[in-house]
């Protein structure tokens, strides 16, 4: 679903590069039901995803029953409450013992092997542990367990700057910052990566799936000048003026709030650009299907970025 403008990444790249990005706050969400699954959602500073016990939602025929439940998919084998899952990117975790090494045990606890969803009182419980190869084998994932669990992640995408009315400031000339709308939304579902319209519009997740979405909600800014640090709201950037930038007016009436004015070049700076820091505040919410309450938010994280960015004496506009 991340697709770059390609435009503004090809004007970037020659006056801005990343430096640094690193994890900075972490979220959890508690289990919910999302038709006939247990899902265990989490939000931290590298991305979202979710945890779920009962696979593919149940679409019956036109002439089945009702759903089988756990016993019957079962047919007689046992039935493994634990799984172990690699520890999520953005978790930090001191080094293990000897002998051991971390794995996220989520175990399926109060289930009900005659319900078709584990029962009314079926959650998940999330662990990180230290095990050994003993340890392990206590949570074995044979086949037919597959069937029982399933998950989903995404990853923020690189953030992509950009700044009107000309990609380099000039000195005294009000500069614009804004994410690019594909750099300021991710989203994931169970059943496919929908497009920036579809998640906005809501016309989207037609049966019980369940469906995250992260989207930058706040923009606080460095203009590495010794000026102090600005915020910036953020939310879906309208499609007919993806810049937040009215190329109609001049750069002094504005109605983006979203700007700083540099006095002085960065011709005096390292390498004659100025060191920006981004902090990149995410929002994640989720969505089930035909639910009438909408997006239901998790939990927010912090994404720290660096980029450096020349500021010019011309005082001129265009780039």
């Amino acid at each position: 679903m991340h697709n770059r403008v390609v435009r503004t990444v090809l004007a970037l790249t020659t006056v801005l590069t990343l430096l640094t990005l690193g994890p900075t706050s972490s979220a959890y969400a508690d289990t919910i039901q999302t038709g006939n699954r247990v899902c265990s959602m989490y939000v931290n500073a590298v991305g979202f995803g979710a945890y779920c016990s009962s696979g593919k939602a149940y679409i019956p025929g036109p002439n089945a029953g009702p759903p089988p439940t756990w016993r019957k998919k079962l047919a007689g084998r046992p039935f493994v409450p634990c799984r172990d899952f690699e520890i999520p990117q953005g978790i930090r975790l001191p080094q293990a013992p000897a002998g051991k090494s971390w794995a996220m045990r989520i175990t399926i606890a109060d289930y009900d092997l005659d319900s078709y969803n584990g029962g009314p009182r079926a959650h998940l419980e999330r662990a990180y542990v230290a095990v050994d190869d003993a340890e392990r084998a206590q949570c074995p994932f044979p086949d037919y367990m597959k069937q029982f669990w399933w998950r989903f992640d995404d990853s923020y995408p690189a953030p992509v700057l950009q700044i009107m009315p000309t990609y380099t400031p000039r000195v005294n000339i009000p500069a614009y910052f804004s994410l690019t709308p594909d750099s300021s939304l991710a989203g994931k579902s169970d059943t496919k990566k929908y497009t920036a319209e579809e998640m906005t519009s809501g016309l989207f997740d037609q049966t019980h799936n369940l469906t995250m979405r992260g989207m930058v909600v706040n923009l606080r800014i460095d203009p590495g000048d010794n000026t102090g640090t600005f915020d910036c709201k953020v939310g879906v950037t309208p499609v007919d003026d993806p810049d937040g930038y009215d190329q109609s007016q001049d750069p002094y009436h504005q109605l983006n709030t979203c700007k700083h004015i540099y006095t002085k070049s960065s011709a005096s700076q390292p390498d004659g650009m100025y060191t920006v820091k981004l902090t990149i505040t995410w929002e994640v919410s989720y969505w089930v299907g035909k639910d009438a309450g909408g997006w239901n938010p998790i939990g927010r994280a912090n994404v720290t970025a660096y980029q450096r960015l020349p500021v010019q004496e011309v005082q001129a506009i265009g780039g």
